[in-house]
């Protein structure tokens, strides 16, 4: 059932977001169920590598690929506030240097 205003705040219309939208609250959350023993959420990201997968698939590509690429995604970086490229770069850096230095030199080249 829908308990709020249309659309708000259609900047940051999802979760986590740097522009004060909606936040996941444990307020609303289920009580643990018990079962045999206690139940209760599962924490998908614990154990989880966010990286090793787009690094494998970066590595696949040819660097005609790896251009095009950077460059797309600086260009959909258009009109981001620079903390929040930042923030992405940073995750860009993770899955392989040379991916957040190509989208580093792409911006650069954009401006």
């Amino acid at each position: 059932m829908r308990f709020f205003a249309n659309n708000p705040k259609p900047d940051a219309y999802y979760e986590p977001n740097s522009f004060g939208g909606p936040a996941q609250s444990a307020l609303y959350a289920e009580p643990p169920l018990a079962i045999d023993g206690a139940a209760d959420r599962y924490d998908h990201r614990e154990g989880n590598d966010d990286y090793s997968q787009p690094c494998a698939l970066f590595l696949l590509f040819d660097e005609g690929q790896k251009q095009r690429l950077c460059g797309n995604i600086a260009g959909s970086m258009a009109g981001v506030p620079q903390f929040i490229i930042d923030r992405q770069l940073a995750h860009f850096d993770k899955v392989h240097p040379d991916y957040g230095n190509g989208v580093r030199a792409a911006l650069e080249a954009a401006r």
